[in-house]
This record gives C-alpha cells, sequence and structure tokens, in this order.
C-alpha cells in the first residue's frame, strides 16, 4: 500500500476515508527538522548552509513512515498545497533519506489539492509531480533572513536595552505601525466644531430631520461653526426665516457585493463581526479545512473554480429564486503577486450546505462556516438596487439652506445574505457622518416645510483609532508587509513578547515596545522601513516564481545587515537611553503653555526631567535630583494644558482616609492616604496582571490594601497561613513555604482545606526538610571563559544558570535543553554586573592545576538556591523565539 503522508491526524483521517484501504495515511504532525537554536545554524560564511535538526518529538513520527515504507516503497506528499507545505514534504524527503528510508527504488512523488473531498484528492492523486523547488527555496530564504535578523539582531536589543526582548523581520515593523499610530493619538489635538440640525415639517404633517449646509448664502465648511456663539447666530437665523423646498432629486443607485474571502479579508471580517483573533480564526479555520469543509484557508486568491461558480449559482437560485442570480457569474481578478502562491478563495466545499445542515460542534467553527458561507453565496449573487433621494430646503432670501437625504432599497439583492463589517478607520478630522438610511416622506418642490425644533450640536474631531487585529492586517496587507500564513504569528508574537497588549479589543503598545521601536528606528531604520520590507517580501516572491536566486538575495541582504550590526558594538546603555531621550523629547516635553522649560522638574524646580528605564523593561520621567527629589511620571507626554497625565483617580474615602488610583514607575497601583512627612510610604497594593485600570472601583482597591489575609492556623503546627499578592504573582504562605495560586481573586476567595492542599503539593514538589539531597544539575554546559562550571539547575522558580555563586533565570520562552554555553555565560555575566574576573576566583575550576593542589568543593559548600530579591529579570538570550522571529 503507498503511503501518504501529511501534517495532520484530522486531515490524515479526512484524506484515509477517501481513499480506503489501499493506501497507508500517516502524519508528520507539522514539520519535522527546524534550525537550532544556537550559533552556526545559517552560516554565511559558508554560503548560509543550514544546520537543521530533527525534533524529539518528531523522530516517533519519522520512524512510523519509515516503518510504513518498507512495506511498500511508494511514498506521496500530501501536505499543504502553499509554500510551507512544500517545505514539509522536502523535510520529509530528507530526513527519511538521512535516515536511508529512502532509496533509489523509492518512488517519490507530490500531491496537492485545494480542498478535501473525495474528488478533489482522487483528481490529485491521479496528478503527482516532484517538489517544487522554487518554492522551497522561497522558504529557505524567508527561514533564513528571520532566523539571523533574529537571532543577531536580539542579543543587541537586550544588551542595549534593558527590558527588550527580541526583534523580527516583519514583527519589528509590524510593531513600529503601532507604535507610531499611539504616538498619533498622544499628539492629537481636538478641534471643536458644530452642527445644527432642523426637525422640519411637511405640508400633510410628516416630520423629518435636515442639515444646515448653508448660511448667509455662503456654503458651511467644516469647521465654520467654531463656537457656541456661532452655532446661537445659525439656530437664529434659521428660526426667523420661512423655508420652502427648493429641490427633491431622486437618483437610482446600487451595491455590488464584495468578493469571497482570502486570509487577510476572513482575519478583517472574523475580528469585526465576533472579535475572534487571527490566531483564533486560522486555528478554526484550519479545523474546517482538514473537515472537508472548506477549501484550503491561506491564500492570496479571491478567484473560484468554475463549477464552484455555477455550485454557488444553483445555490442562490434554490434558496431565494432566480432573481437573485445575475445573468453572467461574477469574475474577481486575483489579486496575488505570485501564482504560484495563489489559491482559490476561502469557500465552502458544498454550497448546498448552510452551518444548520453540518454537525459543527465548535461555536468558533460554527461562526466562521457560516461567514464563509453568506460571503462566498452573496459574492455571486445579484447586486442591491437603491433609490437614494435628497432634498434641498432653503429661504426665499437666500440665506440659509438645509439638507436632507435618505436612502430606499428597491430590491435587496446580496444583501438578503450577506453585509460586509466596517472599520472605524476615518482619518482625524473626518466628518463621520454616513449614508441615511432612512426613507424620507413625500414631498414636492416649492411646499413649505414648517420648523418643529432647531438645535445645535458641538462636536469634536475624533483621534486616529487604535489598531484592531483586524485593521492592522488590513494595513499590513496594503503595505504588502507579510503574507497571509504570518499575519497570525506575527500578531501573536507582538503580545508574548508584552510589547504591545489588548484592551477592548484595541492594540496598545507598552512602555518596552516603544522603546524597542525607537532604538531600531535609530539605529537599524532600513530594516524597520515599510518599503523595504515589502520589497523583501517581493524578493521572496520572486524566488517563489522562479525569477531569483535564494543565495543571492541572502547575500546582499547579509552585507548591509551585518555591518549594521557591527556599528552597534560599541554602544553603551546610557548612550541609547539618552538617544531615545532626545528622540522623543518633542514627545516626552512639549513646550510649555506659560513658555517655561518643559525639562524642568515641578517639585524641586532645579532637576532636569529624562526618561529612565525600569526593572521591568518599562519606562518613565523622572527627576535628575533623584534620591533628594523622588518626583516620576509615567512615560509618555503631559496632557493638553500642560498637566502631568498621570492616570490619578480618587476612588472613595474609607475612615476618612482616600483611596486613589494611581500610576507609577511599576504600573497601576492603589494608596490610601496621601504621602507626608510622618507618613512618607502610606500603604500601597499594586494591581494583578489581568486587573484593568478602568475596571477599578473603591470596593475591588479595598480588597487589595487589606492584604495580606490570613486564611487561618495550620492544622499541623497552628502557624498562619496568609494568602497575598507579591511581585510574583498571587500566593499562599505558610512559614517559610510559598505556592503559587492560578488566579489572583483565589487570594481573596481561598479557605482553609485547599490552602492545606496546594501547600502539600508545593513541598511534594520540592522535596521537604532541612536535610534533603543538594539539587543536581539538568545540563553541565562547559566553562566559563572567566574559569569555573556553568550548570543548568532546577529551581524553585524554573530552572536557572548557576555560575558558582551567580544563578541566572531562564526566560520563560527558553527551554534547558535548547540553551547554549554562549547564551548562558552572557546570562550569567549580566546577572554578575558584567564583572566576569572578579566572579572567576568565586567559581575555581573543579580539577585543580597539580601543582596549586586545589581541594575539590564539597557538595554541602555549593551555595543554596535562594529566592530571588527582586522581580526576575528576562535576560534576552539567543532563545528560539529569537531565532525564528518573524
Amino acid at each position: 500500500m503507498p503511503v501518504v503522508v501529511v501534517e495532520s491526524p484530522a486531515k490524515a483521517k479526512t484524506i484515509n476515508a477517501y481513499l480506503g484501504s489501499d493506501y497507508t495515511v500517516l502524519a508528520s504532525f507539522g514539520h519535522v527538522r527546524d534550525l537550532p537554536a544556537k550559533d552556526g545554524s545559517v552560516d554565511p560564511e559558508h554560503d548560509f548552509a543550514m544546520e537543521w535538526e530533527v525534533a524529539p518529538e518528531s523522530k516517533k513520527h519519522l520512524k512510523a513512515i519509515a516503518d510504513a515504507l518498507k512495506a511498500d516503497p511508494r511514498l506521496i506528499l500530501a501536505t499543504d498545497p502553499d509554500r510551507e507545505g512544500e517545505a514539509i514534504s522536502w523535510h520529509l524527503t530528507e530526513a527519511l533519506r538521512e535516515r536511508k528510508a529512502i532509496k533509489a527504488t523509492t518512488e517519490v512523488s507530490r500531491v496537492t489539492f485545494n480542498a478535501i473531498t473525495k474528488t478533489a484528492v482522487a483528481e490529485a492523486m491521479r496528478q503527482p509531480r516532484q517538489v517544487d523547488a522554487p518554492l522551497v527555496d522561497a522558504y529557505l530564504a524567508r527561514r533564513a533572513l528571520d532566523y539571523l535578523v533574529g537571532f543577531n539582531l536580539s542579543p543587541v536589543l537586550w544588551r542595549k536595552l534593558p527590558g527588550a526582548k527580541s526583534a523580527g523581520r516583519v514583527q519589528s515593523v509590524c510593531l513600529r505601525l503601532i507604535v507610531e499610530r499611539e504616538m498619533e493619538i498622544e499628539a492629537f489635538r481636538a478641534q471643536e466644531y458644530w452642527t445644527v440640525e432642523a426637525v422640519l415639517k411637511t405640508p400633510r404633517g410628516r416630520e423629518f430631520a435636515a442639515r444646515l449646509v448653508s448660511l448667509g448664502g455662503r456654503k458651511l465648511d467644516k469647521f465654520d461653526l467654531k463656537t457656541a456663539a456661532d452655532a446661537d447666530l445659525a439656530v437664529a437665523a434659521v428660526q426667523h426665516r420661512d423655508l420652502t423646498v427648493t429641490s427633491v432629486e431622486a437618483k437610482p443607485g446600487s451595491r455590488h457585493p464584495s468578493a469571497p474571502f482570502m486570509t487577510s479579508t476572513l482575519q478583517q471580517e472574523a475580528s469585526r463581526k465576533f472579535g475572534m483573533g487571527a490566531k483564533a480564526t486560522m486555528s478554526a479555520a484550519q479545523r474546517l479545512y482538514e473537515a472537508g469543509h472548506i477549501t484550503y484557508m491561506r491564500t492570496d486568491g479571491i478567484d473560484m473554480a468554475p463549477e464552484a461558480v455555477m455550485a454557488a449559482r444553483d445555490a442562490i437560485k434554490d434558496r431565494f429564486g432566480a432573481d437573485y442570480v445575475p445573468k453572467s457569474p461574477r469574475m474577481y481578478k486575483n489579486k496575488a503577486k505570485n501564482a504560484q502562491e495563489a489559491h482559490e478563495c476561502i469557500r465552502p466545499t458544498d454550497m448546498s450546505r448552510d452551518a444548520s445542515a453540518l454537525r459543527i460542534t465548535d461555536p468558533d467553527q460554527r461562526k466562521l462556516y457560516d461567514l464563509i458561507w453568506k460571503r462566498t453565496l452573496a459574492s455571486q449573487m445579484a447586486e442591491a438596487r437603491l433609490e437614494r433621494t435628497t432634498v434641498e430646503i432653503g429661504s426665499a432670501d437666500g440665506q440659509v439652506g438645509l439638507r436632507a437625504s435618505g436612502q430606499v432599497v428597491l430590491f435587496d439583492g446580496f444583501m438578503r445574505v450577506y453585509t460586509e463589517g466596517r472599520d472605524d478607520v476615518a482619518p482625524a478630522g473626518a466628518d463621520a457622518e454616513g449614508e441615511d438610511d432612512a426613507r424620507l416622506p413625500q414631498m414636492a418642490k416649492g411646499e413649505p416645510a414648517d420648523k418643529v425644533a432647531v438645535t445645535p450640536e458641538q462636536h469634536f474631531t475624533q483621534p486616529p483609532p487604535r489598531y484592531t487585529e483586524a485593521t492592522l492586517v488590513k494595513r499590513m496587507e496594503e503595505l504588502g508587509i507579510g503574507r497571509p500564513s504570518t499575519y497570525a504569528s506575527i500578531v501573536t508574537t507582538i503580545q508574548d513578547r508584552e510589547y504591545v497588549r489588548k484592551e477592548n479589543g484595541r492594540l496598545v503598545p507598552e512602555d518596552k515596545g516603544r522603546l524597542v521601536t525607537v532604538f531600531l528606528t535609530n539605529y537599524f531604520r532600513r530594516y524597520v522601513e515599510y518599503d523595504f520590507t515589502a520589497g523583501l517580501e517581493n524578493q521572496l516572491d520572486e524566488i517563489s516564481a522562479g525569477d531569483a536566486d535564494y543565495k543571492e538575495v541572502l547575500a546582499r541582504f547579509w552585507r548591509d545587515f551585518s555591518a549594521a550590526i557591527a556599528e552597534t558594538a560599541d554602544l553603551r546603555i546610557g548612550e541609547v537611553l539618552d538617544k531615545i531621550d532626545e528622540v522623543l523629547a518633542p514627545h516626552l516635553y512639549p513646550p510649555r503653555a506659560d513658555g517655561g522649560d518643559p525639562r524642568l522638574c515641578p517639585t524641586c524646580d532645579t532637576g532636569r526631567l529624562s526618561m529612565r528605564t525600569a526593572r521591568t523593561g518599562g519606562a518613565f520621567i523622572g527627576c535628575s535630583n533623584y534620591p533628594e527629589c523622588r518626583y516620576t511620571r509615567p512615560f509618555g507626554p503631559p496632557s493638553e494644558d500642560g498637566e502631568v497625565q498621570t492616570g490619578e483617580r480618587l476612588l472613595g474615602h474609607d475612615n476618612g482616609d482616600p483611596i486613589h488610583l494611581k500610576d507609577g514607575r511599576f504600573g497601576p497601583y492603589v494608596q490610601r492616604g496621601e504621602a507626608t512627612t510622618e507618613n512618607p510610604k502610606p500603604p500601597r497594593a499594586s494591581l494583578p496582571k489581568g486587573w484593568s485600570a478602568q475596571d477599578m472601583d473603591l470596593e475591588k482597591a479595598l480588597r487589595l490594601l487589606s492584604l495580606p489575609r490570613v486564611i487561618g492556623p495550620h492544622p499541623e503546627d497552628g502557624q498562619p497561613i496568609e494568602a497575598a499578592i507579591g511581585r510574583f504573582g498571587p500566593y499562599v504562605k505558610h512559614g517559610s513555604t510559598y505556592a503559587n495560586l492560578p488566579d489572583a481573586s483565589e487570594v481573596f476567595e481561598i479557605g482553609m482545606n485547599r490552602a492545606v492542599e496546594v501547600l502539600a503539593q508545593k513541598l511534594a514538589g520540592r522535596g521537604a526538610g532541612r536535610g534533603r539531597a543538594a539539587a543536581q544539575p539538568l545540563r553541565a554546559l562547559g566553562e566559563h571563559p572567566g574559569g569555573g562550571e556553568i550548570s543548568v539547575m532546577p529551581g524553585r522558580f524554573g530552572p536557572y544558570v548557576k555560575w558558582g555563586k551567580v544563578n541566572a533565570t531562564l526566560p520563560k520562552d527558553v527551554e534547558p535543553e535548547a540553551i547554549t554555553l554562549d547564551e548562558a555565560v552572557a546570562l550569567v555575566d549580566a546577572k554578575a554586573g558584567s564583572k566576569p574576573a572578579k566572579k572567576a576566583k568565586a567559581a575555581p575550576k573543579p580539577k585543580a592545576e597539580p601543582k596549586e593542589a586545589k581541594p575539590k568543593p564539597k557538595a554541602k559548600a555549593e551555595p543554596k538556591e535562594a529566592k530571588p530579591k527582586a522581580a526576575p529579570k528576562k535576560p534576552a538570550t539567543r532563545s528560539k523565539a529569537a531565532a525564528s522571529g518573524t
């Protein structure tokens, strides 16, 4: 039986049902090989040679495929029909050759299908081909570029900019979009304007609304009525004049349906209609594809197969009647820049089956299928026919003119099934008024329009809105940044790196995200330019089409990029921060209304304000006279009136004490009372992770300020058990034992039984008692350049790197088995304050030189692992995230 290999078990199950017992269908579970997270995985000095490593969990899947090939040496690679699918097939072939599972007699072929249906699979099996070399080259180029940027630029970031984690070829450009939008919002100054609306009545007693559009015989521009006084004069002008209908104009109109979905538009519409993120959308779409319900979901194409167009027209006729079927099929022009990577649009595989006809139990999948089905049918339906009516009303002397508009749907056409959502992306100052869908009463030219009410209304221009995931993907698509298969991972990565947070569905940059963006735009500007990134994407498309050599593209990029990296070698952290402070000065310290020095400290009147960084990687503005002057304010510009934007809010009073919500250098916190000479440090409590400052009220603040909470005496020794929230999150404490809690709300609710259970689990996990054996290393990495062994150790707060008395915590995204000696040296040197020579004396080599005859250090002399005194830093490391940053 020929061996068919696909990516996932779900896809294997569906295809196996179509092929039957004549084939053995196995899953590779995605990529089986990747670049190891270490130096040299891509070697620019040797023609960009790449070192691949089979993932441990993939070895068993490769073995299963190899074993199956022993029975039948025919291998059919049926991975997804795009660049990534082609790469998986290539990796499988190479890995199986290394295992000698593919021999000279093994017949290897490649098949693709855009939909997992019986017909599509059978047709693909009749048209086998070889792995597409240009598509593989494009994958290799993209993978090498992402590795070279992430693996070389990320270490520069975490050495020169405290708190920075990683950078990526597309990730950093995406972050720049969000940061620049936020700075636009902060620099925005609202402009006041007024409008006048009149409620008028026809001779038949029907009322309608009209807007003042001309005054004094001149057309009103948006900002002509700037003040309430201007608006009152306009109201008086309307009220003191008789009004007459001067014209009634009705024009036929039409609306055409949107094109069927491609990847980016599906992500945008799912975000608008359901609030689904790009990652969630693609996950649900993947499941629908693997179940055979929709066509392939990663595509730049909007064209539809002829048989699918006819099936859609038949379904429309059956459901809605012949009137809803246009005379000829609708054709949509493909926008893809590279035909090899463009597929058919995303559509149902069976147009006759709506969501109710399918047994889809997952809510997200059900909603998404319904959206795809409706959009696909609507794209082939008749246009909607409308009638737009405009009525002009004016005074006899021509001094006042008003306008009323309305719209009537004569035939709903595709709107019966689907209408596309809208983004609130109007530019600042744009008129937000949309079409009036209301039907106007019957009127005729020359008829009087009696005034019922004339009302002025105040407006303010609005800043550009923050990006949602949908509008961000749309903007990236417009700029040519990234490709369909990368949008979801890019948007997810910048949130995972804590450069951006999602707030009410909007993407808000964190301080560290701003600092990274300013750093990159100053020292690596070319590589975060929109045009440069889009141009590089076009070169990758040329490689896919076979029109460019991928190693030549890599060589051109590396020549300039490596030189840019080298130029930053001598940069000092202080120099970098001063540069960022200088660049952001117009934003952070705008001119004061009184003409005073915007950098003068408002507390001591002698110190100078400048940007500082906190341990958490965030930033704040502080006084140069610290510690004598402890003035600080959050990172960002002062408010429009010159006052500092502290985010402070009075939540209420308790026992006479004011309870404030404040914003400090480490984030928002609540405080009881005010700082005085007698009480310089009033009670404070930081907001735990997941608590929004906008949602804080007096009750929540008092609960935070009441911590730690005593649960009661421990049943074994009578010592109190407490619950509290610390720098590592919520926890319960008994003596010297701390046990983390999963959620901050549990601190206020946890009872004795649950607390004892959590504490017991913690003790069982680490081993109780003073006499427990010294922890054994997870890995011995080698010798530090300054002398002494470096090891990866298991710790109470996670794995860490140990060198003598120096313990450096591993970042969350770094696996103990993946860290290299160079990365470990960088971590311990950073923790030791960049003084390796001094620390080398405290970490003698285990095997002393014979002449010195130094004894080996005893096990009990090993420094005990201690609970970090400060919040554990996350020193950047050459992690998998850095190596594969997009």
